[in-house]
């Protein structure tokens, strides 16, 4: 989030801690979909049914070192603006955030097939990795390597900042989002990890179909794969 200086006022600040202790533990109401961001005030928040997607780089730390700066920036942009087209192919996807070379995003999941449909976006993100590995290879350039973390649950949405401080980001906490994360560092981290890592939760959620696509990781406790879209990779297999 962009921000500017302000002057920062402690007594003020003590202020509004106190307006937020105090509210009433009725401001956290708790949703089974994602409500409207016009209903979030900086005084109550929601508990929200949802489901996450994380996608993050492995070895970006070789990949910084190994190319010059133009090089990186087509990169990271091809990655990034690509992924977040992606995301945005959900029907009910409602954020969508970029840290670093990690791209995630919250989706309103209130049914199975909201599940299922994230879980076929899932298999175009691990594709589109695919396909750019493809252009990066005749560039020279090197490929990529990502994990693909998906988890359902619960999180706390709030938001940031404060009344007058010009920042009305919104937040989501709790374990939904650090699961969808920490299953996406999973993906593609040894021999025995595959790309896609998907909590137990999310795959119970999943059709038949979906499900025979998945096999269980014991050491990670979740269900992975390589799960790829039909269409998109017959083009990877007719390019390759």
């Amino acid at each position: 989030m962009e921000a500017k200086y302000s002057y920062y006022n402690y007594k003020k600040s003590i202020e509004r801690i106190d307006e937020t202790l105090d509210t009433s533990d009725a401001a956290y109401e708790e949703k089974k979909s994602i409500p409207s961001r016009d209903n979030l005030t900086f005084n109550n928040g929601f508990y929200v049914s949802c489901s996450a997607m994380f996608i993050d780089i492995r070895g970006s730390k070789a990949l910084n070192e190994k190319h010059k700066r133009a090089v990186l920036a087509k990169i990271y942009k091809t990655y990034i603006s690509e992924l977040v087209a992606v995301l945005k192919d959900h029907s009910k996807v409602s954020e969508i955030y970029i840290e670093g070379d990690s791209v995630w995003g919250v989706f309103d999941t209130p049914q199975k097939a909201d599940i299922n449909e994230l879980f076929s976006v899932a298999a175009k993100a691990a594709s589109l990795i695919d396909i750019l590995n493809i252009k990066y290879k005749k560039k020279g350039y090197s490929e990529l390597t990502v994990g693909i973390g998906l988890s359902y649950g619960t999180s706390l949405l709030i938001k940031s900042g404060y009344k007058g401080s010009g920042i009305n980001e919104v937040v989501w906490l709790g374990k939904l989002v650090g699961e969808a994360a920490q299953l996406c560092s999973y993906g593609n981290k040894s021999f025995f990890d595959r790309e896609m890592m998907v909590s137990e939760v999310f795959y119970g959620n999943l059709n038949d179909h979906n499900k025979n696509l998945l096999t269980y990781n014991p050491n990670r406790n979740c269900y992975h794969g390589y799960v790829k879209d039909f269409e998109m990779n017959e083009w990877v297999k007719d390019n390759s």
